[in-house]
């Protein structure tokens, strides 16, 4: 089926969901393509930073060419002949793609699929800050890019992971590779920030930015030691630190892995407000499969059990544990058939939303230096557009909040970019910091 008829097919099928978070939803798993003239065009904007995955569906020798270089972090997306609300979305490089932005007879940006027209486009703003490098020489946005049209200060304080090996990397991620891949490519990327690189960072930001509300401290895992700290040691000194000196200036989030409740306690003491400890996917078979470093450190049980635990800590609404949407069908692991994938999906979902914790999704993007993005697609657009779906539903029937540390929900207020699941959500005047 053509993809256009796909798309138009769910959206009439499911007139519920806002038919800017379906075609949200295909972009994401099928990527973008770019004319030259509207590359040309995106190179005077925010350009993409990588800030942690590749997130790209291209082969590397076209990256090489320099379509890097001139990719925009993202798009808002608006109008056209199906009256889009602003809507952002993170970008994809795939020069296959159905979905192309190009310049129109009038010179203004739009976005087509299969040659037809969709809506307008609009390329990021360059913050002031993205001009400005710290003492060291190293320029913000390698230390501090962000991503959310501004929203997030998104510090990847570490873009190595620890499971570096095929037995024990995450078989859907491609953190190391990007690493490298960002190295060779002679831009400035540092893998292991310091805690005063960040700050002085931060320093630049706060002096010249009205629009972030957030930051997220991030990066891979660590199983061992980092320059003689545990994670819990390495990645809690970071927001400890932004805390004592920009004391609830940004929403503080901490995405690591499942810690013990007495680090949690310390974190939460110390200022942080918002914590991440990612479960990737529901099935317990699934996560042995995809996640075999993280099954074999800690084990599911004890992650799941860590991540109640951490509910306890900082309070449910504020526990808030990603999951990579898709994954549960990638061959030769994964679900056979829509259904099953949900019915899996809809179980984690049920079992930590009833207890106020409410995860949230990115959709995947099989990046072709991961395992998995070596030897197929993603999932199909019906498996997406049944998640929005579910997810609205389930975080409905439970009567939660907006998930805090987001911004605000709703079509033509999200700006969440890697997964449409606060698109979907309504419009609420509450909860959106």
């Amino acid at each position: 089926m053509p993809p256009l008829d796909e798309v138009l097919g769910l959206i009439r099928a499911y007139p519920d969901l806002p038919p800017e978070a379906v075609f949200k939803e295909d972009i994401l798993r099928r990527g973008l393509a770019f004319s030259p003239e509207a590359r040309q065009r995106a190179a005077a904007g925010k350009r993409k930073s990588y800030f942690i995955f590749s997130f790209d569906l291209q082969d590397l020798p076209e990256e090489a060419e320099g379509a890097a270089a001139s990719t925009p972090e993202e798009v808002r997306l608006a109008g056209g002949a199906f009256r889009f609300r602003p809507t952002v979305v993170s970008v994809r490089n795939h020069p296959r793609s159905p979905y192309r932005i190009e310049t129109g007879a009038e010179d203004d940006i739009r976005l087509t699929l299969d040659g037809e027209p969709v809506c307008g486009v609009e390329f990021p703003p360059v913050p002031e800050y993205y001009r400005r490098s710290l003492s060291s020489g190293k320029p913000v946005i390698d230390i501090c890019p962000t991503i959310e049209w501004g929203y997030l200060l998104y510090l990847a304080v570490y873009r190595l992971c620890q499971y570096s090996s095929p037995e024990t990397e995450c078989r859907f991620c491609d953190i190391n590779h990007n690493f490298r891949r960002r190295q060779k490519s002679g831009q400035s990327y540092t893998g292991i920030k310091s805690v005063e690189e960040v700050l002085e960072a931060l320093e630049i930001i706060a002096s010249t930015d009205t629009v972030g509300r957030a930051y997220t401290v991030t990066g891979g895992s660590i199983y061992g030691t980092l320059h003689g700290e545990t994670e819990a040691e390495f990645y809690g000194k970071y927001p400890l630190a932004i805390e004592s000196r920009f004391p609830g200036r940004w929403t503080g989030k901490l995405v690591a892995q499942a810690l013990p409740r007495e680090e949690l306690q310390r974190l939460k003491d110390g200022g942080l407000s918002i914590y991440h400890p990612n479960y990737e996917v529901w099935d317990a078979r699934l996560f042995e499969m995809l996640c075999p470093g993280k099954s074999r450190y800690l084990g599911r049980d004890l992650w799941m059990k860590r991540i109640l635990e951490a509910a306890e800590v900082f309070g449910p609404s504020r526990v808030i544990p990603n999951f990579v949407a898709g994954v549960e069908m990638s061959a030769p692991y994964g679900f056979s058939s829509v259904e099953e994938a949900l019915r899996s999906t809809g179980e984690g979902l049920e079992f930590y939303m009833s207890r106020g914790i409410c995860p949230r999704f990115t959709t995947w993007c099989p990046e072709p230096m991961s395992q998995l993005g070596r030897t197929q697609g993603g999932a199909p657009l019906a498996y997406h557009v049944g998640l929005l779906r579910l997810w609205r539903e389930t975080h409905r029937r439970h009567r939660l909040m907006v998930p805090p540390g987001y911004g605000p929900p709703g079509a033509g207020h999200a700006m969440f970019s890697v997964s449409a699941f606060m698109d979907v959500l309504p419009e609420s005047p509450e909860n959106q910091g």
